[in-house]
Order: C-alpha cells, then sequence, then structure tokens
C-alpha cells in the first residue's frame, strides 16, 4: 500500500485512498520539505534553517530528532520500508518522486513537451488535473514560499503550453473560454493575451482579439508604463490586416503556429544589480546600442569563478540592448556549472536552440551535424541575439554560434574559453569594498546598514567582494527582519560556520564550490588538479608557488605547476604574480573542509610536514648565504629545495615568500611536530633581520620557545631567548630585552654550551650602549670576546669589535674608536665580504661623524650603502642612509642630505618599521627627527 503526497492544494497524505492525519506545523513543514527532494538525502543543517529558522539554535537539533521520529511512528504503518531513512549529516524520504503530486504533475509535462502531438495533449490535461489549490498553503515560511511560487510559475507555463498545443490542433473554439479567465486572472502575462487573441481570431471574433491587446496594453502602460512585447504588437498588427499567416490551414503551419514569432526569452533582470559600471559599457559597446553601431567581436565570452556575477551582469546588459535585435533574443541555460545537473550536450542544445527559432517536433533533425547545419541556416541572414548561460567548455558552444554576421552571442562561463575562435574576452573579478558595501545596502535595505556601518563593513570584508556570498547575506536579513547586521557577522566571524552561514534557500557558496571540482574530478586532465585543491585547503598560506606545491604533492615542480594553472583555468586560483596562485578566502575554506572529509590524518600531516620541510631546508639555505654566522641546518629533511646562486636571489626570494614564511610558522607552531617549528622559528631570524623584519617575530619566537621547552631542546630554547631579547632590543623595551637575554645565558650553560652565550652577551652589549651604562656594555663584550672562537666564527669577533667601536664613540675616544674601525674595514670583509664589509664602513663613518671629520665620514656611509645595498641588508642600509643625511647636512649638502632621508624612511616603511603616517610626518620636518627604529640600532 504506497503513500502519497500531496501539496498542490491543501496538504493530503494518502494511505491506499485512507488520509493519514498529520498534526503539528512542524511535523508538515519537515514532510514536505522532505517530500520536495523525495528520494534524495536532505542536509540536516538545510531542514534546521529551513523549518526551525535558525539552525543554531541549541534545541533545535535535538527537537527534529523527535519530529523525525513521530512523523515516522505516524507513517511506518503504511510503508513496506522505513518511510524516513537517516543518511549522512540528513535524512531521505524514501519515496518515488511520482507519489508526490508536484513531481508528478512536472514529469508528465515533461513528456508532454517532448513526446508526441497525439499523447501531448492527455498528459497536459493529466498534469493540470494534480491541481486542486495553492501549494504549500499550510506553510509561511520563506523556503516555502519560495517552492510555491515556483511551482505556480510552472503551473501558469502548463497551461499556457496546452493551449499553443489545442491552438495548433484546431480547437480555438474552446481555448478561447479557457483562457479568457486565465487572461483575466494574469492580465500582465503577454502570452496567454497572445494565444487568446489567435484563437478569437481564428473563431471569427477579430474585434474582441483586438480589445484583448488594448485591454492589455492600457494595463502595462498604466501599471509597468511600458508597451507590449514585440510578438504581442506583431500579431496586434496582424490581426489589424487580416494577416493569412494566422489561419489555421496547413500542418506546416500549424507547427509554426505553437512558436513566437520572434523569441524573447530574457530571464527577469535583478532589482538588485549594482556596480560594473566599466564592465556594463564594453559589453554594450561590443552589442551595440539602439541607434548605433556594434563595435567588437559577435562572440564575447565573460568568465569567472561561479557567483561572481557572470549571468546577472549578461541579463542587465542584454535587456538595455534587446530592442536592438530586430529576430529577437534567445536565452539558453547550458548547466556547465549547475548542482546536481547533468551540463546539457551539444545536441541537446541544438533542439532548444531549434524550437526557439519557431522549430518543433519533427522538423528539428535528431542527427546532431543535420541540427547544426540547420541552425546555421536559420541565423545566417538574422539579427539576433544568443545567450549561451553557464557554459562547461568550448567543445559544449562551439556548435551552438550562429552562422549570420548580424548575430551577437554572450557567453558565461567559469572556463575562460580562450580556445574559441574570433572571440572577446571579459573576466570578472570581486567586486570592491565600496561596491560590495553598495549590493548590501540594496539587498538588506539601506536603513540597517546605515544603522550599523562597523558590522556592514565587516560583512563584505568576510563576503570577500563574492557576490553570491553578499546576496545570500542579503537573502537571509530579508527574510529575517528581527536579526541585526552585528550577529549575522559573528556567525559569518567563525570560519568553521562561514560556508553554512552562506547557504540559504537554493543559493550555497558551498555548492557553487563543488561543481567546480567535481568537473575536474571528472575530466581526465583534470585529475592532478581535483586532488591537488584539498591539499592546498590544508596550509593557511596566502600564496601558493610551483615549489611549494611540489613539496606538498610530492610531485614534480612541472606537475604541480600545471595543477595550479588548472585550477586557475577552474577559476579555483586567482593569480597572485608571477608563478603565485591564491584562494578566494571561501574557496580557501571550502577547500579546507573538503581536506577533513576526504583525506585520511596521516596523509593530511604527510603532506603538510612536507611543505613545511620545503620552507626550512630553503629559509636555512638563505641564511648561510646572507650571513656567515648564520648556524648550520641540524635537523635532516627528506626533500631537496630550491638553490640560489647569490645573496641577492636568496634575499629576492625571502621578499617574495615573506607572509607564507610567517604563515608557514605559525602553522607549524600549531602542529604536532615541535622540531619542525621550533627549526623554522630560528630559520627565520637571519632572512628577517637583513630585510628589518625580525621585529615582527616576537610571538612567533614566544611560542617556538615553549615548543622546544616541551622538547627539552635546551640549545634551540637558548637560541631562540638571544633572538627574543634581539627584538625586544629593536623595539625599544630594553628591560624585557634583558630578561630574555639574561636567561638565554642560563639555557647555554644548561644547553652544555657556554660558549654560544657570545650572541647574548653582545646584544647586553648593545643595549648597554644605547642607554648609557657604558662601563658594563665594554664588560659584556670583552667577556664575549674571551668565549669567541675567532677562528671558527670570525663574523662574530668582527662584531663584538664593532660594537666596541660605538661604545668608544660615546666614551669620547674617538681616536681608538676611528683605529678600532679602520681595523675592521680591514678584517671584517675577509669572514664576510658584503654585509659585514658594509657595517665596518658604517662604524667607521659613526667614528668619522663624532670626532667631526665630515668628509670622511661621508665617503664611509657611501662605501657602506652601496655594500649593504649588494647584500640585500635593507636595515642595515636604511640606517646607513640615514646617518649619510645627516652628515650631509652638517656639511650644509641639504639637498642631498633630504634624498638621503627619504631612501632611509622608505627603507624603514618597506620592513613596516615606520606606518606611512609616521613616514610622513618625519619628513614634514626641515630637519628630521632621527626615527625610533634607527635610535634602538647602534
Amino acid at each position: 500500500m504506497a503513500l502519497e503526497i500531496r501539496f498542490l492544494g491543501p496538504l493530503e497524505v494518502l494511505a491506499g485512498d485512507e488520509p493519514v492525519r498529520l498534526a503539528g506545523q512542524r511535523r508538515i513543514g519537515v514532510l514536505a520539505r522532505l517530500a520536495l527532494d523525495a528520494g534524495q538525502a536532505v542536509n540536516t543543517e538545510r531542514i534546521l534553517t529551513d523549518i526551525w529558522g535558525d539552525g543554531s539554535a541549541a534545541t533545535a537539533a535535538k527537537q527534529l530528532h523527535i519530529v523525525i521520529s513521530k512523523l515516522r511512528q505516524t507513517l511506518g504503518p503504511h510503508a513496506t520500508e522505513e518511510i524516513i531513512q537517516t543518511t549522512p549529516g540528513g535524512y531521505r524520504l524514501a519515496l518515488e518522486p511520482d507519489h508526490v503530486d508536484a513531481h508528478l504533475f512536472l514529469s508528465l509535462a515533461k513528456r508532454a513537451r517532448t513526446g508526441q502531438t497525439q499523447g501531448a495533449d492527455a498528459l497536459f490535461r493529466q498534469a493540470l488535473r494534480l491541481w486542486r489549490g495553492d501549494p504549500l498553503a499550510e506553510l509561511a515560511a520563506p523556503w516555502a514560499r519560495i517552492e510555491a511560487t515556483r511551482l505556480g510559475e510552472e503551473h501558469l507555463t502548463v497551461v499556457e503550453d496546452h493551449a499553443d498545443l489545442r491552438l495548433a490542433a484546431g480547437d480555438h473554439h474552446a481555448v478561447a473560454v479557457d483562457l479568457a479567465a486565465h487572461v483575466r486572472a494574469y492580465p500582465l502575462r503577454e502570452r496567454p493575451a497572445a494565444q487568446l487573441m489567435l484563437a478569437l481570431y481564428r473563431g471569427g471574433r477579430s474585434s474582441e482579439a483586438l480589445a484583448v491587446y488594448q485591454a492589455t496594453r492600457r494595463i502595462m502602460v498604466s501599471e509597468l508604463g511600458i508597451e507590449p512585447g514585440a510578438q504581442l504588437s506583431r500579431l496586434h498588427q496582424a490581426v489589424l490586416v487580416k494577416d493569412p499567416a494566422l489561419d489555421l490551414t496547413t500542418p506546416d503551419q500549424q507547427v509554426m503556429l505553437g512558436a513566437p514569432y520572434i523569441p524573447a526569452e530574457l530571464p527577469a533582470d535583478t532589482h538588485a544589480f549594482t556596480a560594473r559600471a566599466t564592465e556594463i559599457q564594453h559589453l554594450r559597446d561590443v552589442l551595440g546600442q539602439s541607434g548605433e553601431p556594434a563595435r567588437g567581436p559577435s562572440v564575447t565570452v565573460i568568465d569567472g569563478a561561479g557567483g561572481i556575477g557572470k549571468s546577472a551582469l549578461t541579463v542587465h546588459v542584454a535587456h538595455g540592448v534587446a530592442d536592438r535585435f530586430t529576430d529577437g533574443v534567445i536565452y539558453l541555460n547550458l548547466h556547465g556549472s549547475t548542482p546536481g545537473l547533468d551540463p546539457l550536450t551539444p545536441a541537446q542544445a541544438l533542439r532548444h536552440l531549434l524550437r526557439s527559432l519557431g522549430l518543433d517536433g519533427a522538423a528539428v533533425p535528431a542527427d546532431p551535424g543535420e541540427a547544426a547545419a540547420r541552425y546555421r541556416s536559420l541565423t545566417a541572414t538574422g539579427n539576433l541575439l544568443v545567450i549561451l548561460d553557464n557554459a562547461r567548455d568550448v567543445r559544449q558552444v562551439r556548435p551552438l554560434i550562429p552562422a549570420g554576421p548580424g548575430c551577437k552571442v554572450l557567453i558565461t562561463s567559469r572556463d575562460p574559453l580562450v580556445t574559441l575562435d574570433n572571440a572577446g574576452h571579459l573576466h570578472l573579478g570581486t567586486l570592491n569594498a565600496a561596491d560590495a558595501a553598495a549590493l548590501l545596502s540594496r539587498l538588506a535595505g539601506p536603513d540597517r546598514v546605515r544603522a550599523e556601518p562597523q558590522a556592514a563593513e565587516r560583512i563584505v570584508h568576510l563576503c570577500g567582494g563574492f557576490p553570491l556570498a553578499l546576496r545570500i547575506v542579503g537573502a537571509r536579513l530579508a527574510a529575517r527582519p528581527d536579526w541585526t547586521l552585528s550577529g549575522l557577522e559573528a556567525r559569518l566571524a567563525d570560519a568553521t560556520r562561514r560556508l553554512d552561514v552562506l547557504e540559504y534557500a537554493d543559493l550555497a557558496v558551498r555548492a557553487s564550490i563543488a561543481v567546480s571540482h567535481h568537473h575536474l574530478r571528472e575530466e581526465p586532465t583534470g585529475h592532478d588538479a581535483a586532488h591537488l585543491l584539498p591539499l592546498l585547503g590544508l596550509l593557511g598560506l596566502p600564496t601558493h608557488t610551483p615549489p611549494t606545491t611540489a613539496a606538498l604533492t610530492g610531485w614534480t615542480h612541472r606537475r604541480a605547476e600545471a595543477a595550479l594553472e588548472r585550477l586557475l583555468d577552474a577559476r579555483l586560483l586567482e593569480p597572485a604574480g608571477p608563478d603565485r596562485y591564491q584562494f578566494h578566502d571561501l574557496v580557501g575554506l571550502s577547500a579546507r573542509e573538503l581536506a577533513l572529509q576526504d583525506l585520511a590524518e596521516e596523509e593530511r600531516t604527510t603532506a603538510v610536514r612536507r611543505a613545511h620541510h620545503h620552507y626550512l631546508t630553503t629559509l636555512w639555505l638563505a641564511s648561510t648565504l646572507l650571513s656567515r654566522d648564520a648556524l648550520v641546518l641540524r635537523r635532516p629533511v627528506e626533500l631537496p629545495d630550491i638553490t640560489f646562486k647569490d645573496p641577492a636571489e636568496a634575499g629576492r626570494w625571502v621578499q617574495d615568500e615573506r607572509d607564507n614564511l610567517l604563515a608557514a610558522a605559525q602553522q607549524a607552531l600549531a602542529s604536532p611536530d615541535p622540531a619542525t617549528a621550533v627549526g623554522l622559528a630560528i630559520g627565520l631570524h637571519w632572512p628577517f633581520c637583513y630585510q628589518g623584519w625580525h621585529t615582527q617575530l616576537a610571538d612567533i619566537y614566544a611560542h617556538a620557545i615553549e615548543a622546544a621547552d616541551r622538547i627539552a631542546a635546551w640549545e634551540d630554547k637558548a637560541q631562540l631567548r638571544s633572538f627574543l631579547g634581539w627584538v625586544f632590543r629593536d623595539q625599544g623595551r630594553y628591560d624585557a630585552a634583558i630578561a630574555q637575554l639574561q636567561t638565554a645565558l642560563t639555557d647555554w650553560d644548561r644547553a652544555g654550551l657556554p660558549r654560544r652565550k657570545v650572541g647574548a652577551l653582545n646584544n647586553l652589549g648593545v643595549i648597554n650602549t644605547i642607554v648609557g651604562r657604558l662601563d658594563d656594555a665594554l664588560a659584556h663584550l670583552e667577556f664575549a670576546q674571551t668565549l669567541n672562537d675567532d677562528a671558527e666564527r670570525p663574523g662574530a669577533a668582527a662584531a663584538l669589535r664593532n660594537n666596541r667601536v660605538h661604545v668608544y664613540c660615546r666614551q669620547g675616544r674617538f681616536d681608538e674608536a676611528i683605529a678600532e674601525a679602520r681595523q675592521l674595514v680591514a678584517l671584517w670583509p675577509k669572514a664576510d665580504p658584503r654585509a659585514g664589509a658594509g657595517t665596518a664602513h658604517d662604524s667607521l663613518g659613526d667614528a668619522y661623524r663624532h670626532a667631526g671629520r665630515l668628509t670622511e665620514a661621508v665617503d664611509s656611509y657611501t662605501t657602506a650603502v652601496r655594500l649593504l645595498r649588494e647584500s640585500e641588508y635593507r636595515l642595515g642600509e636604511a640606517v646607513s642612509r640615514w646617518w649619510l643625511g645627516t652628515t650631509l647636512h652638517d656639511l650644509e649638502r641639504h639637498g642631498e642630505a633630504r634624498k638621503q632621508w627619504e631612501e632611509s624612511v622608505r627603507l624603514l616603511c618597506d620592513a613596516r618599521l615606520l606606518t606611512p603616517r609616521e613616514a610622513t610626518e618625519i619628513l614634514a620636518q626641515a630637519v628630521p627627527e632621527t626615527p625610533q627604529p634607527i635610535k634602538n640600532m647602534l
């Protein structure tokens, strides 16, 4: 005894002929929601959102469980299997779709449209008999009203399709009676008005046919402010002149009479369309506006990520130029990326296009090649706009391009379709902040946005300028007038829930992204890209490069690069510079979800470790090139890494990878691999120090110290404390720096490496020099000198002597300072011919400047600047340029001085040691005050 569910009218559940009584709005709502997807799983979150209105309510999930249990008790006795089945993440109504009247209605209508004329009439009548009233009438929730509207629109279309069939069969007398009521009920629908006019005319009632036109026109003008469309106007003219083409005479004419004279198939324009002014003007220029010639190619491909607004833009522009195309506008959704639907084949698409051009039934060739030839013939002399929306690839659209030079084609696709012949291309990116805010204001209402401007700004940021995400947010806010923007912003701020929040009714960011990933899995050339997407989601990196991707996957560089390019073509990655790619934030969240769902924990952990080891080994390699004192790599890793030909190339790599290195270090610190985390933190020091970025490593060093402590790595802990003290020193936090450095001395002893205390002692000497405790400074430096092995670490020996120069300068011992600095100039280049030699010349310049020997100081500083720039030691260069500028000013060479100060400030801004505002304030002074980062350096 099969169950039947009917909601095309008052809800009925029948077991055989016996009604099954349901009580409670939520039971009715849950059953109706499951019935809409009969036979398919429905996500629990979707049910909670639709029925409860807020799936995050603390008791909603429990209440849903109770409702499901009650429905099973009520319906179970009438079914042979469990009627509501539990599926992973949701529930499924175990009922054939044809046992739900809405599904049966759609199925019968589809069969009627595609079947033979003789059986189509009976199928249409059977479908229409299923309607007993307003669908889902008992339910007022937004999802139910959306579905009711959709079903109602389909009902009207079926009534009108059936009228076309009956008119073609000569049943115009009965059609006129039936359509009269239909037209009165829907006076703004032009199609049934045209059908009624034709039925009346064929019945010899021309004056009544003209009266229908006048009544329709009057209502459209008064209510909409527009004239009837081209089809209705032409029919009016044909009735006036008694055009013989309106008569029902031959079977061939009967086929044509059911089709419109001019296709006008554009979907409705969106009332909330916002921004894209440049793109709109470009497309209008290509298509040509009324009274203006068209410019540009006949075919334009509009590409971009799913949900970026390609279809909305295309339809919006097409509405504005439709009147230029005298043979009409054809719109066809190719379903290249529609969740749950297969893309149309070229043959299926051609059948749609030929029907739009007036062919139907046996007149449409079954052979795809013949159908394409017929399509080209029909469009050869036409003035037609064809919109091919949501295309999958070039193979799908190539046979659909019309032949006539007067035709224009707009194609939307996630694929750029670059191999399509003679096509122009327009790429759509995300909206900028101002345009995104304007769209949110139109969707949510300007009053709500004005009331909470900061929350609105944050929502725009979290949606990443993604129109689909903003549309979903707007729909949620429209459906819930009691929600505040700050409340919604809090939901979006939780990255683990953001994709759940960005899902409403039939709109979902997650589903849009999943379609592209699914297509890659289906394509032979897309398997690597499909596998790579979730792996990239595991890395919290701002950008992705082929070398890092090769390490992540264990592939060759070439294979990794090819997979990245394929993801770029699929609009799942965006370009971020040469050989560099990035996620849109929402795609990145989806990729991470996929990784957690599809990849085993061991595979995830191993892949991330490979990527981190890539950065670890490359960092240490860069360190050894940039500083002769950099520590050798002690941890064995299994991967080959990039090679650098010189320090300049290593420095450029550090600059390019700066944000990725910080992100990798932070991710490693949160991973179960403390050794790699500690290694990355230590490895960052010298490359970042050379760029002046080391002051941004304080938090990383602090957490790495905790990680080293967990594994009793005393040597690493001591080194990290020394580095943290260095950072605090250059931030001007001298007490905190001293505390870290003194603890580092203890840790070096505990590690059994007392000679390694040299670095900490050196920094203690520098701090005491800066704060004026000069005797203590010399004591620290001299103690460090006794511990250092000059043969093993000549650079450290030179650094200690260098800092002694600065103590001498502050003590007024200028001759000793100059003598010591001259020895450094001779000795340090042997240990470090670029950065070390540059630092030695800088210190000699300082000694000359303090001694009042300004011309000699300028020569030394100039040499220092050149050597430090060549070594990529940006912070040292900034210091030397500042003091060079000061010396030039003292020599009254003010123009030259200003140039050096400006360049020094620029370097400090690049290192993010000064903000743009601070830089502007400093340089606005006639004689600029020394910037704090310079004061913190010797």
